[in-house]
């Protein structure tokens, strides 16, 4: 029986969507940005392998352009595409869970971009019950920028550090070893239940080492804590049906733990593809394999890093090799992404752009995709190549 992956390359966009003005977002395009960035500067950038898979045929149909470096006109080996985000919001929830079937139709909450930006209730029952001295930051903010800000006023009061984003989230930042992972675990608990009834999508464990703003850097025990999906994803219906199910790195958190089966967690890209190849290589017939390769997001487009954006593209490329050798015949993979996180752009959010679809598999056929009017196709596509029920959104291609 056949098995299928779905690898989400977080915030790859490929082109402003028809509707970014209305999130500030116009002329946005991550892909080819960065691509321009390198060959502004005389860089090499070449996505080879990506782009025989039609990485640049899409970005191309997205957009109306070829990003330099990329190809559009050679033979490829697999179907090619973009996907337009219904769902509303740019946010990581939103984007994984229309690519598994299951657009969002509400409205987020969002805390207002003011200071202090989180309501007084909010911040005084999460100091009461989390027996806290009080709180830093309680603004908008990078969380690079805010730590080394803030960080060592933490350490010396152990009064966390509370931001959000333009996305749906409450973000706490604490020191591992003075503050405690655990206590900071338990914290956001406290905060998940509070940010409930304000309809806010994740709370955020965000943990820091080092003594001083030079040394203070997150380490790799974030930990996510999102509301479940409010309908069933394509990972709940294949676990529902008995199918195995893998995911890899904040896949687990995103979907709350609801369907996501056995969690591979990881550090950085290259772990995370290392445990995506681990998991391909036991996943059974009917599996299901769902992976979130962070750093694009997290490392370089928050911090609008254009150049370590371009050079993590072209690690995955290079490791997609690896992954293409273990594929076994019959086997259905998608690369795509969740949003857009345009490096170039100002500010530090996520940006609202179409993705890329790129479907392959040995033995399974190439061409153009078109445009996908949702990520949802990406579930019905999945389900009906591993012979699951799919009564939810989306149309397979």
């Amino acid at each position: 029986m056949e098995r299928a992956l779905i690898l989400v390359l977080d915030s790859v966009g490929i082109g402003a969507s028809a509707d970014a003005a209305d999130y500030g977002d116009a002329g946005a395009d991550t892909l080819g940005h960065v691509a321009e960035w390198f060959a502004a500067h005389h860089e090499p950038f070449a996505l080879p392998n990506l782009d025989r898979l039609g990485l640049g045929a899409a970005a191309r149909a997205s957009t109306g352009r070829l990003p330099p470096g990329l190809t559009a006109d050679g033979p490829v080996a697999g179907r090619w595409g973009y996907a337009v985000e219904t769902s509303k919001g740019k946010d990581t929830p939103s984007g994984h869970w229309e690519i598994a079937g299951l657009p969002v139709p509400f409205d987020w909450g969002y805390f207002p971009e003011t200071v202090p930006c989180f309501p007084p209730a909010l911040t005084d029952a999460l100091t009461r019950d989390g027996d806290l001295p009080g709180i830093l930051g309680n603004c908008h903010a990078s969380g690079t920028e805010i730590i080394a800000r803030l960080g060592t006023e933490h350490v010396a009061t152990g009064k966390p550090i509370l931001y959000t984003s333009a996305d749906s989230v409450l973000q706490i930042a604490a020191h591992e070893e003075t503050f405690g992972l655990e206590r900071l675990y338990a914290l956001c608990v406290i905060a998940r239940r509070l940010c409930d009834p304000l309809g806010i999508g994740r709370v955020i464990a965000r943990p820091f080492t080092g003594t001083d703003p030079e040394t203070f850097a997150r380490t790799a025990n974030r930990r996510d804590y999102a509301v479940p999906p409010p309908a069933p994803t394509l990972l709940h219906v294949a676990s529902q049906a008995g199918r195995e199910v893998i995911t890899v790195g904040k896949i687990g958190d995103i979907f709350a733990h609801v369907g996501t089966g056995e969690v591979l967690k990881a550090a950085g890209n290259a772990a995370l593809g290392a445990r995506t190849l681990e998991g391909l290589a036991r996943l059974s017939d009917g599996g299901l394999l769902m992976a979130n390769f962070i750093d694009f997001d997290s490392l370089y487009g928050h911090r609008r890093d254009p150049e370590g954006y371009g050079r993590a593209l072209m690690a995955f490329d290079a490791f997609l090799p690896s992954l293409t050798a273990a594929l076994r015949p019959g086997d259905l993979v998608i690369v795509t992404a969740d949003h857009g996180c345009d490096p170039t752009y100002p500010g530090t959010d996520h940006t609202r752009e179409h993705v890329p679809v790129l479907a392959f598999g040995p033995g399974l056929p190439a061409g153009p995709l078109g445009r996908r009017e949702t990520f949802a196709d990406m579930a019905v596509t999945a389900a009906a190549h591993l012979a699951l029920p799919w009564t939810g959104a989306g149309r397979a291609f």
